[in-house]
This record gives C-alpha cells, sequence and structure tokens, in this order.
C-alpha cells in the first residue's frame, strides 16, 4: 500500500514539474512595462512619414516607455487583413492609413496636436500595470483583452495535485479504519 501511494504521489507532481515553467513565463510576459503602440502604415505614405518622424523625434527621451509594432498595410497583404480585423473588433471604420493604435484609443491619420494625444497616452498607459492593459491584438489572437487575472497553468495543476493528495489521504484513512474494523 506505502508503494502504492508513493506512486500515486508521483505520478501527480510529474505534470506539475512539466508545466511549472509555463506559469514563469507568462510572469515574465505580464511584467513587461514597455506601451504597445500600434502602427499601421503604407509605405511610401507621407502622413505615415510624419508619424514615424514623430515617434523618432520622441524616442530619446520616452523609448523606454513604447515599443512601436510596425505593420506594412499597401504591399502586405496580411497586414492588410489583420488592419481590417482591428477594425472589426474595435467597431471602427478605418478609413485608412496611418492607423495608431495606443492602449484603447486611436487616431486613423497623423498631425502635430494628434501625436501630442499619443505621447500623453503612452504615459498614461505607461502607469498602468500591464497585465491590466487593453491589447487588441491579445484579443484578437485570444479572445482575451488584458486586464483579465492571469492564470497560471502550473498553479492549476498544483490544486488538482493538492486537493487529489487529500482525497487520496482520506481514502487511505477509510481503507485503514475498515481493515482494523474487519481484523
Amino acid at each position: 500500500m506505502k508503494k502504492f501511494l508513493l506512486l500515486l504521489v508521483v505520478v501527480l507532481l510529474v505534470p506539475f514539474m512539466v508545466f511549472a515553467d509555463e506559469g514563469e513565463e507568462d510572469l515574465l510576459i505580464a511584467t513587461s512595462n514597455e506601451v504597445k503602440v500600434y502602427f499601421f502604415r503604407g509605405e511610401g505614405c507621407p502622413h505615415c512619414a510624419d508619424a514615424e518622424t514623430f515617434f523618432q523625434s520622441i524616442e530619446e527621451e520616452y523609448g523606454s516607455m513604447f515599443e512601436i509594432v510596425d505593420y506594412e498595410t499597401w504591399y502586405n497583404t496580411e497586414n492588410a487583413a489583420l488592419l481590417e480585423k482591428v477594425g472589426e473588433v474595435r467597431g471602427e471604420e478605418i478609413g485608412g492609413v496611418p492607423y495608431i493604435l495606443i492602449g484603447n484609443k486611436s487616431w486613423n491619420g497623423f498631425t502635430d496636436e494628434w501625436g501630442q494625444e499619443m505621447l500623453a497616452e503612452i504615459k498614461s498607459q505607461y502607469n498602468v500595470d500591464p497585465a491590466e492593459r487593453y491589447d487588441v491584438m491579445q484579443l484578437i489572437e485570444t479572445g482575451s483583452t488584458g486586464g483579465e487575472e492571469k492564470k497560471s497553468v502550473g498553479s492549476d495543476i498544483l490544486s488538482l495535485v493538492i486537493i487529489l493528495l487529500i482525497a487520496c489521504g482520506i481514502g487511505f484513512g477509510i481503507s485503514k479504519a475498515r481493515s482494523t474494523v474487519t481484523e
């Protein structure tokens, strides 16, 4: 009986050890504090070039606060389809490029005034916990917008192991009690 219990414990702990790294990886992703700036543009678009110049001009002072995620849409059909999908998910009619998305705010076009709004949004989003930020790409990929509690596979398995060990202990206690009564 002791060998059976030992084998049961080993079998229950192996899945936890296999998936433990996955939970740590989620933690690393969630702690990156850079704000994602989704930048849909067209090669040769003058307004897109103005937006690029703006982001380059703030790079030295604020570059550690944001990451540009660049999608060229005029010559890349996958990126063009992604832009359409972003519009559908957000319920927006996107009239062309540049289309810039920071958190839950978007700009279709570019002006210097909008550039200042974008910088203010980067600063604002930077102060929000990364796990709480709206992320349209996460929504498209997983159906989750961010800002929801992240669950670790490792912690789920640990909970399952604990429950199973308690159940085994209770079962062992009952079987031990029965064997004592029958003796």
